[in-house]
């Protein structure tokens, strides 16, 4: 669950960093954890009044630095970046200096090259073990790299081949244009709506946003003058909520909740695990010696507003090994250590 922020020198992602993290957690350096607002907590929260409510997080690095227009990102960039689970390339749409376009063009076809780079040199190994003995390479590899150099040739990210992107044998090399990516669009408050974004591919997804308002906003301690302050720039919401959640959903993650007296918390799980994988992100335990999950979908749960009445009304439902969560589902987990 680690997003890095990059992009070219003056693009503003400091700004969006400082947005995202808070003033105290900016001041503090370049990694911060950040929390995911859910909604759907605030019913359970009113009917349990829980001790403690706890967010999912996702974890921020801001990468110093980026190149400067025509230099592309740098090596260093690149291979700072390249551990991390999602991507978020600050694009500069404020300055009226470089055209966003072209600079996420630029950064796409650095991440490629990269990518062809990487790829090249390993199969160059390969071909010089295969001499020596054919028993020292493994088949799927090679032709799992040839098909990703093939799709790269044709100027087209990995990612836009979700079956490629996902073959084992490649995960290991972290290839960056596989990475799924939010490209963030910095332009002049109240601008916003009027910037032409592109349309999103597999993995990839566009959103216009005024950095610098939003830390502006963040900086806003009080919620009451916090909203009074968007009343007064006609904003419904900050769009850092919508950054967090376009960020949750190319990390591939969706929500299960559990409530009661003593908590109210929404749990981070990747999207397609069935539930003893779900009871084991809470304790290892409650996956070892699952038996059963009693599961109340969250619609059902918004129509009768009350744990007893869903049971009552016969909506809660015992599932098994195999069942697949799905978001927003309210679950208890019976099991056995």
């Amino acid at each position: 669950m680690k997003t890095a922020i990059f992009g070219f020198s003056g693009s503003g992602k400091t700004d969006l960093f400082a947005a995202l993290a808070g003033p105290t957690a900016a001041a503090a350096g370049n990694r911060a954890m950040v929390k995911v607002p859910d909604a759907r907590l605030d019913p359970l929260i009113e009917l349990f009044h829980p001790r403690k409510v706890v967010l999912s997080e996702i974890e921020y690095l801001d990468i110093p630095g980026g190149g400067g227009k025509g230099n592309g990102l740098g090596e260093r960039v690149l291979n700072e970046v390249r551990p991390y689970d999602c991507l978020i390339g600050v694009l500069d749409a404020f300055s009226g200096m470089n055209d966003p376009k072209q600079q996420w063009q630029a950064i796409e076809a650095d991440m490629m090259v990269s990518d062809m780079a990487v790829i090249e040199k390993r199969l160059e190994k390969i071909g010089a073990d295969k001499n020596k003995n054919k028993a020292l390479i493994d088949p799927k590899e090679e032709e799992g790299l040839r098909r990703a150099l093939a799709l790269l040739e044709t100027e087209k990210p990995l990612r836009e081949d979700e079956e490629l992107s996902a073959l084992p044998e490649l995960r290991g090399f972290k290839f960056l244009s596989a990475r799924p990516v939010l490209y963030v669009w910095n332009c002049p408050e109240g601008e916003e709506a009027s910037v032409e974004l592109p349309g999103d591919t597999p993995g990839m997804t566009h959103i216009a946003v005024a950095a610098k308002l939003e830390r502006e906003l963040a900086e806003v301690d009080d919620p009451e003058e916090k909203a009074m302050f968007l009343q007064d720039l006609g904003i419904a919401e900050s769009a850092l909520e919508k950054v967090i959640a376009k960020t949750y959903q190319l990390l591939g993650l969706i929500s299960f909740l559990t409530a009661g007296e003593d908590e109210c918390r929404a749990w981070p799980l990747r999207k397609g695990s069935k539930a003893p994988q779900a009871a084991g992100v809470i304790h290892t335990d409650f996956e070892k010696g699952f038996i059963r999950a009693e599961v109340i979908g969250y619609a059902d749960f918004l129509q009768y507003g009350d744990f007893k009445k869903v049971k009552d009304a016969g909506r809660a439902r015992l599932e098994g090994k195999e069942y697949v969560v799905q978001d927003g589902d309210i679950i208890e987990f019976r099991f056995n250590v």
